[in-house]
Order: structure tokens, then sequence, then C-alpha cells
């Protein structure tokens, strides 16, 4: 992987160094989110590792200038903090993933790596339909009643798994393993992107098509 680091503590931003250069990565380095944005808006990484406590431009400001600007390289967030509205928070910037500090190396390189190959555009695509909802598995392009949606990719491949199984529904665990394979997140992360998800395509609309039924799952339906 070709990974860019955006981290302020020396020591962590050297022990992620070591470690992912030892694993045969490269990496490079920025210790603040200006000068991490300018080397993210000028150079081609496979996946982007952004703390959210910065300097002089924190990573949820960094985020979104990255997604207005029309970036969507994948950004796993390091955080303290670990309530649910900041985990929103950090998604609805535009990350795709967290992990909570303190944290594995081993985990942070297994879920970069499942990043990168969700985010890998999938060849022999086809269009998945719900409803006036459109979904270009090839392109990546979403559409909703002409409306065009932009996602982050694990709110992509969410919206994949429930349109290829529409109108059934799944279970937690079913999309979890859908999602994140054998690296389960924590339990708030499928809420998180799920309401980054239903606040993009049922957005401004009169029938929502995301549904959660207690219980059982979530389902994404026309009824």
């Amino acid at each position: 992987m070709n990974i860019l680091l955006i981290e302020d503590n020396r020591d962590l931003a050297t022990n992620l160094f070591d470690y992912f250069e030892a694993r045969g990565h490269t990496i490079d380095l920025a210790g603040d989110g200006i000068p991490g944005l300018h080397f993210a808006s000028s150079n081609q990484y496979d996946v982007l590792v952004l703390d959210l406590m910065l300097p002089s431009m924190d990573g949820l400001t960094m985020c979104r200038h990255l997604r207005d600007a029309g970036k969507f390289t994948p950004i796993l967030m390091l955080t303290a903090r670990d309530s649910l509205d900041d985990k929103i928070a950090g998604l609805a910037a535009g990350a795709d993933d967290y992990v909570v500090k303190p944290f594995s190396m081993r985990e942070v390189e297994a879920r970069l790596l499942a990043l990168v190959r969700r985010s890998q555009v999938r060849e022999g695509g086809c269009t998945l339909q719900v409803g006036d909802l459109f979904f270009n598995t090839s392109t990546l392009k979403v559409l909703r009643a002409e409306r065009s949606i932009v996602l982050p990719p694990i709110a992509l491949k969410l919206l994949e798994v429930l349109m290829r199984h529409s109108p059934r529904v799944l279970s937690r665990k079913e999309v979890e393993r859908a999602i994140w394979e054998d690296i389960p997140p924590d339990s708030d992360a499928l809420r998180g992107h799920l309401h980054i998800l239903r606040n993009a395509v049922d957005k401004n609309t009169d029938k929502p098509l995301i549904k959660t039924l207690r219980g059982l799952g979530y389902q994404i339906s026309d009824d």
C-alpha cells in the first residue's frame, strides 16, 4: 500500500511509520492537517491515516476539504473520542472507518487493506435499482430521482449489499460480515455508516427506502 499518515504525535507517528515500512508498505508522513492536505491533494495514495486532533487543521476539516475537492481516497481516522456522536461526525465529514486509541498495529493494517480492496473499481459491474434509486457498481455512480449522490467507500458497500438483497431483510451480522469480512468493527460503526447512507439517499424525499426493523435487521425496499 501507498499510505499517507497525518499524525502530530511524534512517538505514535514513528511507531506507525516503522511498522508499515517494515511490512513493505510505502508511507509519507505529515505532522499537521495543512501539509497533510497538500500531500493528499498533490499525490496519489491508496489510503490515508488521519488523526482527528491536529494543531492548525483538524481531521474533520481536512476530510471535508478533500471530499469537497472530489478526492475520494479511503480515509481511516484515528481518534481518542469514542462516543457515537463523535464517530458519526467523522463519518459525515468523509472518513470511511475509524480506530479508537489505543489500538493494535495489526488491526490498523488489516482495516487499511480492507479499505483499499473495497475502494477498487469493480469490473463486470451492473446497475442495481430499487424504486427511483440506481447504483452502477462499475462506475460507482448513485442516482435517486435523477439526483446524483456521492458516498464514501464504506457507505457505497453498505448500499450495494442492501440493494443486491432487496427486499430481503438482512441481519446486523450479515451486513457486518459482507462489509468488514472477518474484521468486525465496534458496535457503533454500522450505525454511523447507516446514518450517513440514510441521510444521503432519503434526504428531502417523501418515500424513505432504507428501513431499520427493530430486532430483525436492515432493508432497502420500495414497498
